[in-house]
């Protein structure tokens, strides 16, 4: 097997920095090209910013592999591109014709995740709080740096936290598609070779933190496997449901701001459609707040 160990110690590396273009690149240019951000969720952006940015800080204190630390800084420079050119082609509201607030807008529904966020939080319409978030985050976890750096063993637990905090983050991305999925019995839209190369890319990753030489904290082991599990589990949806009998499936709920069902039996909702391919559907769709 030590053949497999130094091939995969060359392999992963150079994959798991490269995951980043590879897994997002294509979205952006979709969007860039058809003028449009339609049923793409804003969250994605949003959870592998913060994620990224905790595991920037987190590597001062834990020195984990230097491969980890760039992919973290090619995550940032390629999500703050995808959240430029969503926005910028984000959909009309539905009261000037467009499907941006569909099926939600500042409409309440049932269930207990579904309401309005806090201050409409990364639901705004305007572009300059969304900027102005991510600012003050790396604000903070720069202060928190200063602060704490000179303190070594409050800053022990500091970075252990930062650490776990955005790696669990990241772990959990899987889980709206799997509740999304369960809801509509079926995989309508989520492309079988973009799951094998899921699951492949998961294996080879997981192989990699526990036969490399370099260090590799505990975190990303226990959170690599979490997510590995999750995205077995979305391949034995896809085993269970396929792809569905219809031609469309109705919107996904994770894509519409809810947790909860966005539909009820007996309630039929005349907007339908086919769920975009990404590589880590997100939690919401963003509102049109104003």
């Amino acid at each position: 097997m030590s053949w497999l160990t130094n091939c995969t110690g060359y392999i992963a590396p150079l994959f798991i920095i490269m995951s980043p273009i590879l897994s997002y690149g294509d979205q952006a240019l979709s969007m860039h090209r058809t003028k449009s951000s339609a049923g793409f969720s804003l969250d994605i952006p949003l959870i592998m910013l913060v994620a990224s940015f905790f595991r920037i800080f987190y590597w001062p204190g834990a020195r984990f592999d230097t491969s980890l630390l760039v992919q973290s800084l090619i995550m940032v420079a390629m999500q703050l591109v995808l959240l430029k050119i969503a926005l910028d082609h984000r959909p009309a509201p539905s009261s000037k014709g467009g499907e941006g607030s569909l099926p939600f807008s500042s409409v309440q529904h049932d269930g207990f995740l579904s309401a309005q966020r806090p201050y409409s939080f990364w639901q705004w319409r305007s572009h300059k709080p969304y900027w102005q978030f991510l600012v003050y985050l790396l604000a903070g976890l720069v202060v928190c740096e200063l602060i704490l750096a000179p303190l070594p063993p409050l800053y022990s637990t500091y970075s252990m936290l930062i650490g776990y905090i955005g790696l669990s983050v990241e772990a959990t991305l899987p889980i709206p598609q799997l509740l999304a999925n369960l809801q509509s019995k079926s995989c309508k839209g989520f492309r079988l070779s973009l799951l094998v190369a899921w699951i492949g890319g998961d294996a080879m990753k997981v192989f990699w933190f526990f036969t490399a030489t370099t260090e590799i904290p505990v975190a990303f082991k226990v959170c690599g496997l979490f997510q590995a599990a999750c995205d077995c589990l979305l391949g034995v949806q896809y085993l269970m449901y396929g792809e569905g009998e219809e031609e469309t499936i109705k919107e996904h709920p994770m894509e519409e701001g809810q947790w909860s069902s966005a539909y009820k039996p007996g309630h039929n909702r005349p907007h339908s459609r086919s769920l975009s391919p990404s590589r880590r559907p997100g939690l919401f769709s963003d509102s049109e707040v104003d």
